[in-house]
């Protein structure tokens, strides 16, 4: 497979951020939906795309061969999706849009932490920069949601997501340059279909609106399956860290989402810690392409 280019990696990782940052919004046009069933549908929507698009795009025998002989770090892969898939859409019921989304911006420095001393990843300066500022900007907002232990469960159960977004990119990382690194791409699949066999006995009896189950088979095609696919194939371009670091678009793009169509306005902490947050994006990428091109 031809090496994509390092321009061309970034772009498809904040088109996947753009797709992800979609859910807090379409949640809040639900009918009533309760959160279990809710990520039930989401999910086997998602698993019932990626089996058409990895058939289409491995074939059904390969994939299939890929999901009996992948071995760990595809079950591993696999299981930290679920965690992802199940944990986001539960959190969504119990808090903001925003607060979610800010939890959930603590990935970089996991990952950070997890690529250092799980594979002895060496980060450059800027990218250490971005991941402080960065920080800094989540930290306020962080502490200006939860004044007073406000939505404290919503947000125990969002933390749920970065820790494993930093696993799952940290397994990723650890097969680069393998001569016989599995197929991760089935991954995404395992996990959705994880956490649909999980929620489905919590969410029974279903009871979910056409309307409702409408939106949630467009979020698992169009907000998981596409560009869940797609973060795979930037993860073998791009390192972990940097993936992390621009998935926190997601909460910029998320909170801008949720303002404009769900009412949800946030606050000024909010605002001033995405900004925070944008700017160490725009930071490291900029001193990045400028050390590749001395």
């Amino acid at each position: 497979m031809t090496p994509m280019t390092h321009g061309r990696a970034v772009a498809l990782m904040v088109l996947a951020t753009l797709m992800w940052s979609i859910a807090g919004v379409v949640t809040r046009w639900l009918e009533g939906t309760a959160g279990f069933e809710m990520t039930f549908w989401r999910s086997a929507t998602n698993a019932l795309a990626l089996v058409l698009l990895l058939s289409w795009l491995r074939g059904p025998a390969r994939l299939w061969g890929s999901l009996r002989t992948g071995g760990r770090a595809l079950w591993l892969s696999g299981l930290c999706w679920s965690v992802m898939f199940t944990a986001f859409m539960i959190a969504l019921t119990l808090t903001t849009v925003a607060n979610v989304l800010v939890t959930m911006a603590l990935a970089p420095l996991l990952t950070a932490l997890m690529a250092r001393f799980a594979l002895g990843h060496r980060l450059a300066a800027p990218t250490w920069a971005a991941i402080a500022l960065a920080g800094v900007g989540i930290a306020w907002m962080y502490g200006q949601e939860l004044q007073g232990g406000k939505h404290l469960l919503g947000t125990l159960v969002a933390l749920a997501v970065p820790i494993a977004a930093a696993t799952n990119w940290t397994v990723i990382q650890s097969l680069r340059g393998r001569r016989e690194a599995p197929d991760m791409l089935p991954a995404v699949l395992i996990g959705a279909l994880i956490s649909a066999a999980v929620t489905l006995p919590l969410a029974w009896p279903l009871q979910a609106s056409l309307h409702d189950v409408g939106w949630l088979a467009l979020l698992g095609v169009f907000q998981l399956a596409i560009p869940c696919l797609m973060s795979v194939v930037v993860a073998r371009t791009l390192p972990a860290p940097e993936i992390s670091l621009l998935g926190l678009l997601e909460v910029v793009f998320g909170v801008a989402w949720a303002w404009l169509g769900a009412n949800e306005a946030p606050t000024m902490a909010v605002l001033l810690g995405g900004a925070l947050v944008l700017l160490a994006l725009a930071g490291n990428e900029l001193a990045l392409r400028t050390r590749s091109t001395a």
